[in-house]
This record gives C-alpha cells, structure tokens and sequence, in this order.
C-alpha cells in the first residue's frame, strides 16, 4: 500500500510528520529517516485490526464499497 505523508521541519528541530488520509495518525522525529520511520509504524498501529471491532451484532452484515 502506497500512502503519501506530509513531513514538515519543526521550529524546535526535527520533524513533523502528518498522515492526511489518516486522521489523527501524526508522528515526529529529530532526522527525516527517525520521522518518517516512526510514521511507518504509527500507521501500521493505525490500521491494525482490534478484537473489539469485529464484535457485531448477529443480524449485522459486511458491506464492501468502492470510493
């Protein structure tokens, strides 16, 4: 999966990272490599699957749409 990040220099130093397809999903590192390495992670955290979220109720179905 290709996702595209925004990486800005922070005034303090290092950088900012920001998922802009990912709500919420940021990250920050003191080097460009520490940053954007630290953002691969947060987003595969974010799109990690959760136990809590497959629990549906029994009349419920799965519907898969096209954007």
């Amino acid at each position: 999966m290709q996702i595209k990040v925004i990486l800005e220099p922070s005034d303090e130093g290092g950088y900012t990272v920001i998922v802009p397809a990912l709500p919420g999903c940021i990250s920050e590192g003191d080097t460009r490599e520490e940053a954007i390495s630290n953002i691969q992670e947060a987003i595969e955290l974010y799109l990690e699957p959760i136990e809590d979220d497959e629990v549906f109720a029994p009349n419920s179905e799965i519907v898969e749409l096209a954007v």
